[in-house]
């Protein structure tokens, strides 16, 4: 035969407890029925007795604390002058009620912070390389922007106001040779702008495209080695064999 077994609510302190009787009777704390609530509490401590379960300090303390207020309560007033006002013996008890709902409420919004934070994963800031390399798979904006920077440096080059036809003096598969033959001589790195020459508006326009149809090729690669760095080509080992 199995044995009975009757489970009490556990409560963590005696304001716990206080409040649990409050909420389950529906009291209003700003007139509290201190007979009654006093029964309960206690009739809460008789059943801990009868289960042979150890009642902490705390609970004793409130105890005593509920029977001295309904004591106080119940006992004769003596006649006081009209001006005094009578204190209710109720009022730090109050207090005491007022203060653990503020209590309440913090812990259950740190609770929910720490609820919150323990399903994130946190490391140290990881040092990050400020190095950009532009390749062919890349979109040519960057370069292109590059490339209108070196027009707005070189001011003695101006756009004709009148359209002048005239044959080719050069081809893009010169200025690609060229270019190669340039960054062999400078140990396979030059600077963006050096690049271009001294050379008028269409042969600059000529070895952009040059340099678009090396990168295409993997014959050189663009880089910058940092934000607002200069752009740099370096030759890569095909060009160079």
């Amino acid at each position: 035969m199995e044995e009975y077994q009757i489970k009490l609510p556990v409560f963590n302190g005696p304001m716990e407890l206080l409040m649990h009787l409050i909420e389950k009777n529906k009291i209003d704390i700003y007139d509290i029925p201190i007979a009654s609530l006093t029964e309960q509490y206690m009739a809460y401590l008789d059943q801990l007795r009868e289960f042979n379960i150890a009642i902490a300090s705390e609970f004793l303390v409130m105890a005593a604390t509920l029977l001295s207020i309904k004591s106080r309560m119940m006992l004769p007033k003596p006649e006081k002058e009209e001006d005094e006002e009578e204190a209710d013996p109720r009022q730090e008890l109050l207090q005491r009620i007022l203060e653990y709902r503020q209590f309440q409420k913090v812990t259950a919004v740190l609770e929910q912070a720490a609820e919150n934070e323990g399903r994130l994963c946190t490391r140290a800031p990881a040092k990050l390389s400020a190095r950009r390399v532009i390749n062919a798979d890349m979109p040519v904006s960057a370069l292109v922007e590059a490339f209108r920077m070196v027009l707005a440096v070189r001011k003695d080059i101006e756009s004709p106001r009148e359209a002048v036809v005239r044959h080719e003096r050069f081809t893009v598969e010169q200025r690609m040779q060229d270019m190669v033959s340039l960054l062999r001589r400078r140990g396979g790195r030059i600077g963006f702008s050096e690049a271009f020459g001294d050379g008028g508006r269409d042969e600059l326009i000529g070895t952009f495209l040059a340099l678009l149809e090396l990168m295409l090729q993997k014959t050189v690669s663009i880089r910058q080695t940092g934000l607002f760095s200069p752009v740099v080509i370096i030759l890569s080992r095909e060009g160079d064999a």
